[in-house]
């Protein structure tokens, strides 16, 4: 009895130890597999890692090759564009010299004419002085006043025995500018009464002649006022000219009451000097038209000039509009660009971190506390966790 109760403990004692061995032995097994599933997944994330990889290379080609592309297609529009433009500003600036080219001769037609009105005005100063010695001048009359007016004048600023819508013939008519009417001229001065009375040799015959002199020019005055003085086609005053100085002085001097009677008519005795200071006053006013009408067409020029460069600088500023659009596009492109390099570096930079739960060990417990260090832990715990850090910095 006493034999079977120490082989019965022996028994129970191999029992147990069979137990704990058959439960060792299951925990061995349970971390093999446990060690092989964590290989498994371990083999699958480096594959799934290198598969992204090589996702991340193909893309990453493909957008280098987009990139290309559109580099190329962006330079080949500059390219044109740039042609284009570089051919319409070569025409504007060959157009803007042509119209220079052309002003500048206007310009010197302009000093031209200028040149040969002034050399004009000195002829006619040399003319007035010779006019000025009363001995050597005669009775020239009607060709004095047309020479005077001829040297005076340009052609088509008179005309010598126009005919008037009355009928009536002036000696010479001048063509006022600005559409006013013209100036009647008349050289029918009675010079044979005038010679009379300076040949009288009598006091009797001089006062005779004196008469008949004052009542041919009063005559002669009254005959230009009614024909000659027309409102709308002829100025309201109208030249008497006398051909000699000293009949213009004699007549000042000695017939006042002829002179006041002129004057009330509108009918102004003029001598040749006074006629010739008049023509110069005509002149400059014909001059001073002519230089109003030549910069009228200077300021269209120059309008137009600047209206040409006006286009000019709105097509340089559209020009500068685009480069500057397309300058950002491609700034844009880049920065995608930038930001897919980045983001495809941080993937490929995801990193494994192995991790743990430790068990926390019981000392009461007989299975645990026959685990050895190298041993994994429970199956619940977790083998490794991923850890993406990816930090959009946008």
């Amino acid at each position: 009895m006493g034999l079977s109760a120490s082989v019965l403990a022996w028994l129970l004692v191999g029992a147990v130890v069979l137990v704990a061995l058959a439960i060792l032995a299951a925990f061995r097994r349970r971390g093999a597999a446990n060690a092989d599933t964590a290989q498994e997944q371990m083999a699958a994330l480096i594959q799934s890692q290198t598969e992204m990889q090589g996702r991340i290379a193909a893309i990453a080609d493909i957008f280098g090759t987009r990139q290309y592309e559109l580099n190329q297609s962006i330079n080949q529009r500059i390219d044109g564009m740039t042609q284009r433009i570089g051919a319409s500003i070569t025409e504007q600036t060959r157009q803007t010299h042509e119209n220079l080219r052309t002003l500048q001769e206007r310009l010197a037609v302009i000093d031209t004419a200028q040149t040969n009105i002034q050399s004009l005005a000195k002829d006619m100063a040399g003319l007035q002085q010779i006019l000025a010695n009363k001995q050597t001048r005669g009775a020239f009359g009607q060709g004095r006043m047309e020479t005077i007016i001829a040297d005076g004048l340009p052609q088509g600023a008179y005309a010598f025995q126009a005919t008037l819508s009355n009928a009536s013939r002036p000696d010479c008519i001048i063509r006022m500018p600005n559409g006013q009417p013209g100036l009647a001229i008349d050289a029918k001065f009675p010079l044979e009464a005038w010679n009379a009375m300076r040949a009288a040799q009598t006091p009797e015959l001089k006062r005779q002649a004196s008469l008949l002199f004052r009542r041919d020019i009063e005559v002669h005055i009254k005959d230009i006022a009614g024909k000659y003085l027309i409102p709308g086609e002829t100025q309201d005053t109208a030249f008497l000219f006398v051909p000699s100085e000293s009949i213009f002085a004699d007549i000042h001097e000695h017939f006042e009451s002829i002179v006041q009677k002129a004057h009330r008519s509108r009918v102004v005795i003029v001598s040749p000097s006074l006629l010739l200071l008049s023509i110069q006053v005509i002149q400059a006013i014909l001059r001073d038209h002519r230089m109003r009408e030549q910069a009228h067409l200077i300021q269209d020029e120059v309008v137009r000039l600047m209206e040409d460069l006006s286009r000019l600088d709105e097509r340089v500023r559209k020009l500068h509009g685009h480069f500057t659009t397309t300058q950002k596009d491609v700034d844009d492109v880049l920065i995608s660009s930038d930001k897919l390099k980045r983001r495809g570096a941080k993937i490929e930079a995801l990193d494994l971190q192995e991790g743990g739960g430790a068990a926390s060990a019981d000392p009461a417990s007989p299975v645990q506390g026959g685990s050895q260090p190298g041993q994994t832990s429970a199956p619940g715990s977790r083998i490794g966790s991923l850890k993406l850090r990816v930090v959009d910095e946008d």
